[in-house]
């Protein structure tokens, strides 16, 4: 991947809203909007249907793609292990499903086939299901009056929906599992403050996603998680840098970056970098270095570090790993910590497409 240089300053305030004729930034801080829209359907009984005498025998999470499949993955691994039902991510419904279990089909597009006869199927098998997607077209067709419908209040490009959709997700388990409590509004607050820590008027040094953003410009990005949870993250941040940054990035595990890293994945191969015989004329540009981002949760953040130590060009990112917080305090269950990195990367994605001009 060939490097492409900033032509407009991270700190030249004007000089980014002037390029952010997308709205890009405005859609990237509305994390906090789109989960209190949801706590205040939970809060008008809307999602009160779905609650049953008993727990799920199982909870199905259908999405086909994009930021509805990335938040499925999300939930299931962070919360499935310590639920009473199992959460279980599929592409279409799954052909046991029955009354004992609840679905939700999450998605942008109404008229998505898949997503639509999902719906249809769940509501004929006696299933309880709530639809997280536009109420329109075929599909309000096939959910209308026999399913519980979470439709988005707030309009926002679906690059920027993950956390709609997890906050749908945390609601929908908060109603039909006993002893799952989410405190939603807490989780607005939360990303409210993050996208302030990232506001343009934010300089640099005290701003992660725009330190993020020179971090990664021109450079090759490797994106990691150290759990399942935070590989799906990486892997919809991977995304979302290639649609809004146009930046071609890998994601994958902590263990294929510890190989590559031991391999010298960071070096550069040609060391040309200390060589003070090197001509750009002659021998061609410098390859771009590689620089690794970890994603982390507080806790696990200080055995990643110790781990990683020694290498060059590794960044461990984690929710309370911010530049002005001298001493830094837990940010929530890690759900929460995986909603707030995703608003700050998602801005850093919108910073490095500004950049640009």
């Amino acid at each position: 991947m060939s490097a492409v240089h900033a032509t407009i300053d991270l700190d030249d305030v004007e000089g980014l809203l002037a390029a952010d004729r997308e709205g890009l930034l405005r859609a990237a801080s509305m994390a906090g909007a789109q989960t209190r829209a949801t706590a205040a359907a939970l809060e008008e009984g809307v999602l009160e249907p779905l609650r049953g005498d008993q727990p799920p025998r199982t909870v199905i999470w259908v999405a086909s793609r994009g930021a509805a499949e990335a938040a499925g993955a999300m939930l299931a691994a962070a919360l499935g292990g310590s639920t009473a039902a199992p959460i279980v991510v599929a592409s279409e419904v799954p052909p046991w499903i029955g009354a004992l279990d609840v679905m939700v089909v999450a998605g942008d597009d109404p008229a998505d086939q898949a997503l639509v006869s999902a719906a249809a199927s769940g509501i004929r098998r006696g299933a309880r299901v709530v639809v997280v997607a536009p109420d329109e077209g075929p599909m309000r067709e096939a959910a209308a009056g026999r399913a519980v419908v979470l439709a988005p209040r707030l309009q926002v490009s679906d690059e920027f929906t993950l956390v709609r959709y997890l906050a749908a997700g945390l609601a929908a388990l908060h109603v039909v599992l006993p002893g799952l409590s989410v405190d939603l509004a807490g989780l607005a607050d939360a990303l409210d403050a993050e996208a302030l820590r990232n506001s343009a008027g934010r300089e640099s040094f005290t701003n992660p996603a725009k330190t993020l953003a020179e971090r990664m410009t021109g450079r090759e990005v490797v994106l990691a998680g150290g759990n399942p949870a935070s590989v799906a993250l990486a892997r919809h941040i991977g995304s979302i840098l290639l649609r809004v940054a146009q930046q071609p990035v890998a994601a994958v595990g902590l263990a294929d970056v510890l190989v590559a890293l031991r391999r010298g994945v960071a070096s550069n191969p040609t060391d040309y970098a200390s060589s003070i015989f090197h001509d750009e004329e002659i021998d061609g540009p410098l390859p771009a270095r590689v620089r690794t981002v970890v994603i982390a949760t507080d806790e696990e953040r200080p055995g990643m570090v110790a781990t990683l130590d020694g290498y060059d060009d590794v960044d461990v990112v984690s929710a309370d790993d911010v530049p002005d917080v001298v001493t830094p305090q837990s940010s929530g269950r890690p759900e929460q910590q995986l909603a707030m990195l995703a608003v700050r990367f998602e801005m850093t994605a919108a910073y490095l497409r500004l950049v640009r001009g």
